[in-house]
């Protein structure tokens, strides 16, 4: 009987130098396992940084998972890796926050289902109630949560307390129209991802597409972004655009605009799922 094997993704970032390769490759040697994917940057071959993300293949009937993550951890200790090792066969569980449109959910809820996503989703969360029968037809709880200035730290402080409930891994605010406060971004840091136009710093406020529309603009874009408490300003993960002329109307471009929304963010939470992602700095680096 074939011993199955099973498949894992390391990361690893760290002052770029000889022998870093060597040492990563040496190390899943030793603890059989097979290298099936490797890809590697660094920023700087003087004295920059160096990213690495490996895709390796081991059998768990001879060395366990926890094992090698264990051995690992010594030698990152000893080499001042920065790093992360994940399972490829476990789904990250992921939450979804959304307001009143829904084009970006529906996006997500669609590519969950279809397997697109891989990824657990045990709930989502609004602050209106106009969502809720989409998200339960998909067997998915619904918990709506308002938000106002008077309430909103009683808010969060229960959706905080879902979220951990639930163990949330990964929040995708989907067109989420709140601003969430220092406290809860700090208790998920580098797991909260956001889509909006592309349109800032330019026309900042409400109905920036009429605002585009009046300026001629030629170019809709997206950005989807990890949240940090500089409010749109996160390390970027995806952008995406779609050229546009003067027989657009305001209509127009707020279509275009959702679609391309819609194609950066399930993008940019499907390489966070897939562990594509390492954040340094303001910046990402994306394998």
């Amino acid at each position: 009987m074939a011993i199955e094997q099973q498949r894992a993704r390391l990361l690893v970032s760290c002052q770029d130098r000889p022998g870093v390769v060597a040492n990563i490759s040496s190390f899943l040697y030793n603890h059989e396992a097979n290298i099936v994917q490797s890809d590697q940057y660094s920023t700087d071959p003087e004295g920059g940084m160096f990213f690495m993300r490996i895709e390796f293949a081991w059998q768990e009937e001879k060395t366990a998972f926890s094992e090698i993550k264990q051995a690992f951890s010594v030698l990152a200790d000893a080499e001042h890796y920065q790093w992360r090792m994940e399972q490829a066969s476990r789904k990250k569980r992921m939450a979804i926050f959304v307001s009143k449109e829904n084009h970006c959910l529906s996006e997500l809820l669609w590519k969950w289902r279809a397997g697109e996503l891989y990824a657990e989703i045990p709930l989502v969360i609004s602050n209106h109630p106009d969502n809720k029968e989409e998200v339960e037809a998909y067997g998915i709880p619904f918990f709506h949560i308002p938000s106002t200035k008077a309430n909103r730290r009683e808010a969060e402080d229960k959706a905080i307390e879902l979220l951990h409930e639930h163990n949330i891994e990964l929040i995708v605010l989907a067109r989420y129209m709140q601003i969430l406060s220092p406290t809860f971004v700090s208790t998920f840091p580098q797991q909260i991802i956001n889509i909006h136009h592309s349109f800032l710093p330019a026309f900042i406020g409400a109905n920036p597409y009429a605002k585009a529309f009046e300026r001629g603009v030629k170019l809709i874009g997206a950005t989807a972004h990890y949240v940090t408490d500089d409010l749109d300003e996160g390390p970027i993960i995806e952008q995406d655009v779609l050229r546009v002329n003067h027989r657009h109307t305001t209509a127009d471009l707020r279509i275009a605009g959702r679609q391309i929304e819609r194609i950066a963010l399930a993008r940019a939470v499907n390489w966070h799922l897939n562990d594509q992602l390492i954040v340094y700095n303001n910046k990402t680096i994306v394998f």
